[in-house]
């Protein structure tokens, strides 16, 4: 074995062992506490089914929490719990663009491709959240030996029932529900503006390597809140993508025409400026009925191409707003 593979065992053997330890330690005792100390355990801990219909003991306020996926540590950020540990985001060192002000005290642990067991060890957290959007969805039996695991949420599940799931680990479902309530009234706020651009089609895209891939298909953050706005999408941004992202080839550029193009990279608002200066090189871009009319709205792509959370919705639809209900 490698000293790195060897390290790796250690760090893990011991954080088991050191949760293991802890349990034990929390059910010991002599004849005359051991009812107070079963009901003080009871009281700090609830039980809860996650995603996978696996039973989970969860502490009843976390204090240390590590969100290996984009909207766990979104929807973290949302209801005031700041991530002693958190993942990158898509293409980018930290975290998201967006989230980097709320989490800038969160060590980065994870990528969407893996998460590194022994940094998570190192934080000795009481509570570990992801979903099935990142690859550690592999790792739950190695994550659980090191604090209780929560998989928040299946793929492609609805961004808002992904939410409250992530809320209900955090013992916070009364908070998680009036953000959405907050969030489905500015919808409806939004929708009355809209005017000419009601019914509008948008289509949104993520420019990368010299060509477009089309984002946003199905029921997350983006495409659901489209749908609540009442507007629509151009044929081959319909229905659920297969994936998080679907390339598109120059030769079919007309396909992500629309009435409005909303255009972004994998990084901020910077970084979708400067993808737009070099689609506009490319031929045909020009033709672009979006383009043509001025309708091309460069966004934020940290937020519109990570895979969701209520923060990132409200990204979404604020920059809505600002184009076609200002």
């Amino acid at each position: 074995m490698s000293s790195a593979g060897a390290s790796r065992r250690a760090v893990l053997t011991s954080a088991a062992a050191f949760v293991t330890g802890a349990l034990l330690l929390a059910g010991c005792g002599n004849d005359d506490g051991s009812d107070a100390t079963s009901a003080a355990k009871e009281s700090s801990t609830r039980r809860i089914t996650d995603a996978t219909g696996r039973e989970v003991q969860v502490p009843s306020a976390p204090r240390k929490v590590v969100t290996l996926s984009e909207p766990t540590l979104d929807a973290a950020l949302a209801l005031g719990v700041e991530p002693v540990g958190a993942t990158a985001g898509r293409g980018q060192q930290g975290v998201s663009s967006y989230l980097a002000v709320k989490a800038e005290k969160a060590e980065v642990v994870a990528t969407v491709a893996e998460a590194d067991m022994e940094k998570v060890a190192s934080l000795r957290p009481d509570l570990i959240l992801l979903d099935e959007t990142t690859a550690a969805k592999k790792e739950v039996a190695k994550l659980q030996a090191i604090a209780p695991t929560v998989v928040t949420a299946k793929l492609n599940e609805d961004w808002k029932k992904a939410f409250t799931a992530t809320a209900d680990a955090l013992n916070k479902k009364a908070q998680a529900e009036k953000v959405l309530t907050d969030f489905d009234t500015d919808v409806a706020a939004t929708k009355k503006k809209l005017g000419e651009n009601a019914g509008a089609v948008l289509s949104v895209v993520r420019w990368q390597n010299g060509a477009p891939s089309v984002v946003g298909k199905g029921v997350g953050h983006v495409g659901s809140t489209i749908s609540a706005l009442g507007l629509a999408r151009p044929k081959d941004q319909q229905d659920a993508g297969t994936g998080h992202s679907e390339p598109v080839s120059l030769e079919k550029l007309s396909t992500i025409d629309g009435d409005w193009l909303f255009f972004g990279a994998l990084g901020d608002r910077a970084a979708g400026e400067k993808a737009y200066a070099e689609a506009r090189k490319v031929a045909n871009f020009g033709r672009l009925k979006a383009e043509e009319d001025g309708h091309v709205v460069v966004i934020d792509g940290s937020a519109w191409n990570s895979a969701g959370g209520p923060l990132a919705a409200r990204v979404v639809l604020d920059d809505l707003t600002r184009a076609l209900a200002p």
